[in-house]
């Protein structure tokens, strides 16, 4: 799949990334062989497989969940302007 200098400027701009034109070619070669791998993934028969959290079989090793710094909260919330029930109240912002 090819992609355009137009499609590779107006990428650049959403990404906020200056291209200069030296580096145009080279981006536009780089952005269509990502769409050519991705429309070569699309192609794949992927019926029957079970999606995966990892790439690797592995199991981490997992610590137990223990509090290590004493509870401060409300000598934090001491100097706060307002608190109610444990939350911090503050201005709206948004209407």
């Amino acid at each position: 799949m090819s992609i355009s200098e137009k499609d590779v400027l107006r990428v650049a701009h959403l990404a906020r990334i200056r291209v200069s034109s030296d580096e145009l070619e080279d981006y536009q070669e780089g952005l269509s062989g990502i769409l050519s791998l991705v429309e070569q993934m699309h192609d794949c028969d992927t019926d029957g497989v079970e999606p995966m959290a990892h790439p690797q079989d592995i199991q981490l090793r997992l610590r137990e969940d223990q509090a290590t710094e004493p509870d401060q909260r409300d000598a934090m919330q001491e100097s706060a302007p307002q608190v109610d029930e444990g939350l911090y109240l503050v201005p709206r912002v948004i209407e």
